[in-house]
């Protein structure tokens, strides 16, 4: 059977979008590919994004290659699925282009994971995948008819979307070391969330070590994918990491919800030589841990503190072992370690601004950098959109983008100066469609 795995030519005119804008790569459909080819079948892994097709490109290639099967994601990387562009606009736009492409169209990605049925709706594909794709994917090749007993997808119907089970969280050990063309790899030049030099000697690159997280923060939209906490077995991870640095990558980006502490993974860098970034909480980390952390190749590190008082960070669970003295001090060592430290905050309410200014003062005089805090978007499927609304609803990126846009008048520096509402960016939602039987799904 024949897939189509495809990342969109992503645009943000008018979105909310906090994540960065450059192509990275699609860890998801990688992997995805490694186990469609294992399995048999056939797979075309178009990323527009990376290679600059615009939506006349994609449709062509997609029209050459006649697919069985259309993948389509909702969110630029996997990098980005918490906090993904709410809005379906880009991919309404492939798809739309996309009209005389053969296949079924399967929608993967958090809108699919969250709101499953009113994602079909707006995309108008028929099969929805619910959580982490990789192992789903070759499960859909069997005729429509045989998919009552596939878990966590859920099927175009006349009431919105047959939902079978919950949201999938993939073995980690059981996926690939991922390989990336080398035409991929040159074009990727850029180095995520790195500040220490203004050249990119050489390409980029973005893997995993872990997915998930033990924490649940209430601002962090990932309570229908990649939740659970797991590790990447580091002969895999490393059999990954020499194959990048033996295709010229330079710089790679650990995407981990959160990249805990690891003395072995750690020591196993060192002679390696490349140079990385990573999000992590910084409470979890020794002085010795961080020496250890520079030494590796670290030059990067994105620490999310969120609020200057221990009240703040209660407020979203953040459970934090460290007063905030002892955050700013351990922020200042690391600094010693590793070229660029990031405190993220959030504006969640409570925080005192001239508190914030100066706390965020006498961190950049430790050479810190601490951004103005960025207004919080209320992802549905995090833990505060539940408490405040509930479980997602068909609704629910309107009503997160309507509240969004009334409590802020002021946004974040990466975004438009007046984002626009999800109605005036999408294609106008369409009401609730006869579902098609299983037979009259494409073939």
């Amino acid at each position: 059977m024949k897939y189509a795995l495809v990342n969109p030519p992503w645009t943000f005119e008018g979105s909310i979008y906090f994540g960065c804008r450059e192509p990275h790569l699609p860890l998801e459909y990688g992997y995805a590919r490694a186990l469609l080819e294992r399995a048999g079948h056939e797979v075309l892994l178009l990323d527009a994004h990376l290679r600059g097709l615009d939506l006349a490109d994609v449709a062509a290639r997609l029209e050459a290659f006649h697919p069985d099967r259309l993948v389509i994601t909702t969110a630029p990387s996997y990098l980005f699925w918490r906090c993904a562009p709410p809005e379906l606009r880009v991919p309404q736009e492939l798809l739309a282009a996309c009209a005389a492409v053969s296949g079924t169209r399967i929608v993967v990605g958090p809108h699919a994971s969250t709101t499953p049925a009113s994602t079909l709706r707006k995309l108008g594909a028929e099969v929805a995948v619910l959580g982490e794709c990789e192992e789903i994917l070759p499960k859909l090749a069997a005729a429509p008819a045989a998919w009552s007993s596939i878990g966590s997808i859920a099927i175009a119907d006349a009431a919105g979307a047959r939902v079978q089970g919950g949201s999938h969280a993939c073995d980690l050990s059981a996926l690939p070391a991922l390989r990336w063309e080398t035409a991929d790899l040159v074009r990727h030049t850029h180095h995520h969330h790195r500040f220490d030099t203004r050249s990119s000697p050489g390409p980029g690159a973005e893997m995993e070590v872990s997915r998930g997280c033990p924490y649940h923060c209430t601002f962090c939209a990932k309570d229908e994918f990649r939740d659970d906490y797991r590790k990447r077995p580091h002969r895999i991870i490393f059999e990954e990491l020499d194959g990048l640095i033996a295709g010229g990558v330079e710089y790679v980006y650990f995407i981990d919800e959160i990249f805990l502490p690891d003395k072995a993974l750690l020591e196993a860098l060192v002679p390696r030589g490349v140079k990385f970034g990573v999000q992590t909480r910084i409470d979890l980390w020794s002085a010795s841990m961080l020496d250890l952390l520079g030494r590796a190749g670290c030059v990067s590190v994105e620490a999310g503190v969120e609020s200057i008082t221990v009240e703040g960070r209660n407020l979203l669970d953040k459970g934090s072992r460290l007063t905030t003295e002892q955050i700013a001090d351990r922020l200042i060592t690391a600094k010693r370690h590793v070229p660029f430290v990031q405190a993220n905050l959030l504006e969640a309410g409570g925080d005192d601004p001239d508190e914030v200014e100066a706390w965020r003062s006498h961190l950049q005089r430790h050479g810190v950098w601490a951004n103005r805090p960025v207004p919080m978007f209320p992802y549905p499927g995090s833990p505060g959109y539940t408490r405040q609304w509930g479980r997602p609803d068909d609704r629910a990126w309107e009503r997160a983008m309507d509240q969004y846009l009334r409590q802020f008048a002021a946004f974040s520096d990466i975004q438009d100066a007046r984002p626009r509402p999800l109605h005036e960016l999408e294609r106008p939602f369409p009401e609730p469609r006869a579902g098609r039987p299983q037979a009259e799904l494409r073939p």
